[in-house]
């Protein structure tokens, strides 16, 4: 298959076209130029919100599957729509568990959670603001999604991916913080009621991609392992691996620590499981990935 992938060659980006490339499809890049493409992979340069300058290196291009893995506003959405719904078989946006912001459920929640007809799109000034988009990332996701929701039929599917770990170029930072704390024994602060969230190993989450880019499903799909993992999880696999003592300390207003959540929003994977994908349980790849995200940074 001729598949583009939008974006994303670092982290689990780079990791999702290395398996395509190995499956045999036929991969070109577009982005804007501040990173290259691997050697032997086409590469077309474009600002993806400048839609003249992706209607001109997009003309007479078409592809079977796009994988976009910067759509971060409605704006951009309306973009890829007109510019791609005649141009791929299937759109494959990488979305993200922070659509479901406004949820607080004691139970998983799955995909119909959020009603995409519901969500008032607005596609103003405010979203090309970087600290703006940046703050209103699950927001701009959302919106996102609705875009392509509505209108006329479009094959597309959102893969709303859980919170990231493993790998030792993880650019987050977030493990590092937690290590960083309990070896020197300063207090994590954390809500005083703190919920699990789920997770998904950075090697896994690229695999999924790879294998929805050869599916035909469309829709809105959950992409995460089972068994939820807190705060705690977290900090006694970094305690066992770098040494330590997490001390919590709980904080009724205020920021928290990051991996650490005031709300219950953790995802149910059903739909993924029903559509043929088994993720590994979190305690299987838990300790691979704080391994790898430590081990340059102690």
């Amino acid at each position: 298959m001729d598949v583009l992938v939008i974006g994303g060659n670092r982290y689990f980006g780079k990791r999702l076209i290395a398996l395509l490339r190995k499956s045999g499809h036929r991969i070109t890049i577009l982005n804007r130029g501040s990173s290259g493409a691997p050697g032997g992979i086409e590469h077309l340069v474009a600002d993806r919100d400048d839609e003249a300058a992706l209607q001109s290196v997009l003309a007479g291009r078409s592809f079977d599957v796009v994988v976009d893995q910067v759509c971060y506003t409605p704006r951009q959405a309306e973009i890829a729509r007109r510019l791609f719904g005649p141009r791929t078989g299937r759109y494959v946006m990488t979305s993200t568990v922070e659509v479901y912001a406004d949820e607080d459920r004691t139970v998983p929640v799955a995909e119909d959670a959020l009603d995409l007809g519901a969500v008032t799109v607005d596609t103003g000034p405010a979203w090309e603001d970087p600290q703006f988009r940046e703050a209103h990332y699950g927001e701009g996701k959302r919106q996102a999604e609705a875009v392509f929701a509505a209108g006329p039929p479009f094959a597309w599917t959102s893969v709303r991916v859980a919170h990231v770990l493993g790998g030792d170029d993880d650019f987050t930072g977030r493990l590092a913080h937690y290590a960083r704390r309990i070896r020197a024994g300063e207090p994590i602060a954390v809500p005083v009621v703190n919920h699990p969230a789920t997770y998904v190993y950075v090697e896994e989450i690229a695999a999924f991609l790879a294998w929805a880019v050869e599916e035909d499903f469309t829709g809105p799909v959950n992409a995460h392992s089972p068994e939820p993992l807190h705060t705690a999880d977290l900090c006694a696999e970094i305690e066992k691996q770098v040494g330590g003592r997490t001390v919590f300390r709980t904080v009724e207003t205020g920021e928290v620590s990051p991996f650490s959540f005031s709300r219950a929003y953790a995802m149910d994977n059903s739909r993924a499981v029903a559509l043929g994908y088994s993720f590994s349980p979190s305690s299987t790849w838990l300790p691979q990935a704080v391994s790898e995200t430590l081990t340059v940074k102690r």
